[in-house]
């Protein structure tokens, strides 16, 4: 169950990607695609096929974003779960901040994650091998060379602040 504690999946926790209008952009350049495409045809000009590929770009790095059923960040008992990237166990996390970035005229929430082991040891599971058709598509992390692994929190279906507690509740108890 998203978002909520799930007594099922021993104490699972996960969260997806929001299903509001904020990915309305994302289906409106798959659109103009398409009007590109079929101006290219129509008009027999080359030029199209340039807009056209520059709308598919877009709308296929941010496919992930639709994907608004599939848990994207989570935990269990085992660790915390990022989609594309793996399984961090517990005893590898250092600590858990919500940091505010001002990004030009709005501000998001990053959830960063520190590791106090290397991450070849840090990870229970390694997902960050993905199909190749995926390769080019959006990541929900970013890493650093200071051993952070960096999700930025706004497109979940949970506010920032619950999503970084409930993260922080789990690390204190199962860490012990």
């Amino acid at each position: 169950m998203a978002g909520h504690l799930d007594q099922g999946n021993v104490g699972g926790y996960s969260v997806a990607y929001g299903r509001d209008d904020a990915y309305f952009p994302v289906y409106m350049t798959a659109a103009l695609a398409a009007i590109f495409i079929v101006a290219a045809w129509m008009t027999a000009a080359t030029w199209w096929l340039l807009l056209a590929a520059g709308a598919i770009a877009f709308t296929y790095y941010n496919i992930p974003l639709l994907e608004t059923g599939r848990p994207t960040i989570g935990a269990n008992q085992y660790g915390i779960f990022i989609q594309a990237f793996g399984l961090i166990r517990w005893r590898a996390i250092e600590r858990i901040d919500l940091i505010e970035i001002a990004e030009r005229a709005t501000t998001v929430h990053e959830l960063q994650i520190v590791l106090n082991a290397p991450l070849r040891s840090a990870l229970v599971v390694d997902w960050r091998k993905q199909p190749t058709y995926r390769l080019a598509m959006r990541l929900p992390w970013r890493m650093n060379h200071h051993n952070m692994v960096r999700v930025n929190v706004e497109p979940f279906d949970q506010p920032p602040d619950e999503i970084h507690r409930t993260f922080l509740r789990m690390w204190r108890f199962y860490r012990s």
